[in-house]
């Protein structure tokens, strides 16, 4: 895509775009959060692409969110050098199985990617999500490294504790954003799930952010809009996150869980530790700045 065609797109996104042309705008008021009450869909007998298949249908399949000739980009987390049983990273059939649903539904490309905290030709081959997106026989499915060099900074107009920040372009650029968390706990969140996902589209020096995750992890979902989150509750790590290491702490739960409200989806993650998801501080402050439904009680679960 050409630089003025993105920015285009971006304006037609809701973004107003700098006189310089360099520093799109994210024009989000408070308003337009998102506050309707979105299905949750849980899906808990099964394998795990059995699993993300049967969540989606739940909610009219991946034609629900995705048309013909889309551009879509599946956001797991491929963050740790650590196996699929060890409960770090989405689990790879989660990936691949929302990788073919999407192009099963028309997409013109789906992309994986992840921003990783080890080292990634580690992360990409240890988690086993390279090795399942190469498995699939289908030129449109493409797992790529970050590129450095396509960053943009986006000032945040609601933005309270990250008001501008370099973000990863062809996560802006997309028609469609699935955002694919495993549930975990973190030593500073307590929970890591489809938010703090995000984070893996952030470019700079993403640490700045722990200084006030509670505002900073809600700023971030109001600049890069998760049009779908599905939840990996294939296993739960339930201590010593994110980065984990064996398989003391990991608990078998079977279950994916999706939405169209990314607060929602997480709401439900939390409950996988056996919380309320309001005792989260970023989840409550979510809900509370109208990004979505954290109480699930108004929620239907299907």
């Amino acid at each position: 895509m050409k630089r003025r065609d993105f920015l285009k797109k971006l304006a037609k996104a809701g973004f107003v775009v700098s006189a310089t042309g360099a520093l799109p705008l994210l024009d989000l008021s408070k308003a337009e959060a998102e506050t309707t009450p979105y299905p949750l869909a849980v899906a808990a007998e099964g394998s795990p692409a059995e699993l993300t298949r049967e969540a989606l249908r739940k909610l009219g399949g991946m034609g629900a969110f995705v048309k013909d000739g889309d551009s879509v980009v599946v956001k797991p987390n491929i963050g740790w050098d650590r196996t699929p049983e060890e409960g770090a990273n989405t689990h790879p059939e989660v990936v691949r199985e929302l990788v073919m649903m999407a192009l099963d539904a028309g997409a013109a490309e789906v992309r994986v990617f992840d921003r990783t905290c080890n080292d990634p030709r580690r992360c990409y081959k240890r988690s086993g999500i390279e090795d399942a997106i190469d498995s699939i026989d289908d030129s449109r499915a493409k797992i790529t490294h970050v590129d450095e060099l396509r960053y943009e900074v986006v000032e945040i107009r609601d933005g309270i504790s990250l008001t501008k920040w370099p973000l990863y372009r062809p996560a802006l650029e997309a028609d469609v954003l699935i955002n694919a968390p495993v549930v975990k706990h973190h030593g500073m969140s307590e929970i890591t799930i489809g938010m703090k996902n995000l984070m893996g589209v952030m470019g700079g020096n993403r640490g700045r952010l722990h200084r006030d995750l509670t505002d900073g992890l809600v700023d971030l979902s109001l600049a890069v809009k998760s049009h779908l989150t599905v939840v990996d509750a294939t296993r739960v790590l339930l201590a010593g996150g994110p980065l984990g290491g064996g398989t003391g702490n990991v608990k078998k739960v079977g279950k994916v869980g999706a939405s169209r409200d990314v607060v929602t989806a997480d709401a439900w993650g939390a409950t996988m530790f056996g919380v309320d998801p309001f005792s989260i501080p970023h989840i409550k402050r979510a809900h509370e700045r109208g990004l979505g439904i954290a109480d699930l009680s108004k929620v239907k679960i299907l």
